[in-house]
């Protein structure tokens, strides 16, 4: 009985359909590169030998059988690769480097695949889930067109990787690690994934994430995408948000003025939820805190210079240190009634303040403008020279002070 395509199979063949258009994948293939293949002299970067498929491995040839060849790969574990990958019988004792396409660990047997070398195997040795590698020779409407040995396959737009790409002509000269998603001997079609095998890598890498991922741990991570309300970090195939209010203890108003997506960052973990679906990390919590250092050294009755940095209706922040923002009430702006806090003072001012509260508990400093106006005339009621220079100064030179008490 046939079996029933799979979701899985539905999607690819409606991906695979979308890129073509009109075009038979035979005829889209043998139209050729639409952009010049160039190669990259960039050295793909190295990856921790792991026994997991699609994983580089390298191994010592221990014996070259008539099919196949045996690889010594450590402690109690050896690899078979077919000998028709290779285009000469490798030597006893020679290390190569592999690709793991499966293993058997109840046997303590890992099946391999030639690496760097393009695997070679005809048409009947592929077969559909098969990790193998492919070099990446031009780009067409749909994606990029791939060699495998000497059969030429497609990968589709959506299959080339887990993020989106601008330009797939910088994938243009690379080799890339795929799997065979599907395959039509009869036709020669060949249709490979690179996604398919980042998502079993990330999902590897989460499963072992997940198993060591506590609340308060520190770590470093990725910065993958910037929303509105924060920053996605990738910590290991884990994604964990950043919301906007803890990536600085710094007002932000947009995360971009903060992090850019590629940026290596170290966040601890605040929260985990939902089974580890949801992550909440923090960047400034991996900070010292700077109001815990002004708690400890502002009183009430201190003098100190800020500088304006949010204006509200009932009253403006003043930043009195990077970090660490304090509240002039309106009704601490000035002696006088005040309707509007601009009417006293402005963004980006600097003005000198008088802290009247600190309440370290819940991160709250009370200023007040006004009492340094009090003690500016009580300076000139003693004969202070100077504070009437400071008045006009404030007010401007042509202000006439009140007499009175009001």
């Amino acid at each position: 009985m046939a079996e029933r395509p799979s979701d899985m199979d539905r999607e690819l063949q409606a991906e695979i359909e979308a890129a073509l258009g009109d075009m038979s994948l035979e005829d889209l293939v043998a139209a050729g590169p639409s952009r010049p293949a160039r190669s990259s002299n960039d050295e793909a970067p190295a990856r921790r030998p792991r026994l997991e498929p699609g994983a580089r491995i390298h191994g010592v040839v221990m014996r070259v059988g008539r099919e196949d060849v045996f690889v010594d790969l450590g402690p109690k574990m050896q690899g078979v690769c077919p000998l028709q990958q290779f285009e000469e019988n490798p030597n006893v004792g020679e290390n190569i480097e592999f690709i793991v396409n499966r293993v058997d660990r109840r046997e303590g047997l890992v099946l391999l695949g030639r690496a760097g070398s393009v695997q070679k195997g005809e048409w009947d040795t592929l077969q559909k889930g098969q990790t193998i590698e492919a070099q990446c020779t031009g780009v067409n409407k749909g994606g990029l067109e791939m060699q495998v040995g000497s059969m030429r396959a497609f990968m589709p737009a959506g299959q080339v990787d887990r993020q989106h790409i601008d330009d797939l002509s910088t994938m243009v000269g690379q080799s890339l690690t795929c799997e065979v998603m599907d395959i039509n001997r009869e036709k020669r079609n060949l249709v490979l994934s690179r996604k398919a095998v980042q998502e079993r890598e990330a999902a590897i890498q989460r499963e072992k994430t997940m198993e060591t991922l506590a609340v308060g741990q520190e770590l470093e991570g990725t910065v993958r995408r910037l929303m509105p309300f924060g920053a996605f970090v990738d910590i290991g195939g884990v994604d964990g948000l950043v919301h906007i209010s803890d990536l600085s203890y710094e007002r932000v108003n947009k995360p971009e003025d903060v992090v850019h997506e590629g940026q290596t960052v170290r966040v601890k973990v605040l929260k985990i939820d939902d089974g580890g679906n949801k992550i909440s990390l923090g960047m400034k919590q991996c900070e010292a805190d700077p109001f815990s250092t002004a708690g400890a050294t502002l009183a009430p009755g201190a003098e100190v210079v800020g500088k304006v940095v949010r204006i509200a209706d009932f009253g403006a922040f003043v930043q009195i240190a990077p970090g660490v923002d304090g509240l002039i009430h309106i009704s601490e702006l000035s002696h006088e009634r005040v309707n509007r806090v601009t009417q006293v003072v402005k963004m980006d001012e600097i003005v000198r303040v008088k802290v009247l509260d600190v309440d370290p508990s819940n991160r709250r400093i009370s200023l007040s403008l006004k009492a340094m106006t009090a003690k500016a005339e009580e300076d000139m009621s003693r004969g202070d020279d100077n504070a009437m220079a400071r008045l006009r100064a404030k007010w401007g030179s042509d202000t006439k002070l009140k007499g009175g008490l009001g």
